[in-house]
């Protein structure tokens, strides 16, 4: 199972960590998994290139570990209103669609927040 936690101030979503294989399927072949890794590239991708924020993430193959963390998400980090917005919303929508696929994959998936 995959435990997606969300981090959350003040109501604001500003990143996650992800722990644990999905074991939907076979490694190498587990749709699921690679769903979510798809997801995250994404969300890299758009904070670093589109939004230029910094971004502190890492990824371990081996533990199945992904933290991402983007402290523009935050007032107390980042000035630009739409550029905080932009970020947070980017983390909640990913929240959103976590939620959707959990409610297919609930063996397989599970989501939480924590105030961080």
């Amino acid at each position: 199972m995959t435990k997606i936690t969300f981090l959350v101030r003040n109501g604001i979503f500003w990143g996650f960590r992800e722990t644990g294989h999905t074991g939907f399927g076979e490694e190498g072949d587990d749709i699921l998994c690679s769903a979510l890794s798809a997801m995250t590239m994404l969300i890299l991708n758009t904070l670093e290139v589109a939004y230029v924020c910094p971004v502190d993430y890492s990824i371990s193959e081996e533990t199945a570990e992904i933290t991402v963390k983007c402290l523009s998400a935050l007032p107390e980090f980042e000035k630009d209103e739409k550029k905080r917005f932009a970020v947070s919303g980017l983390f909640y929508g990913y929240f959103c669609q976590i939620n959707d696929l959990t409610e297919e994959y609930y063996d397989f998936l599970d989501v939480d927040t924590s105030e961080e």
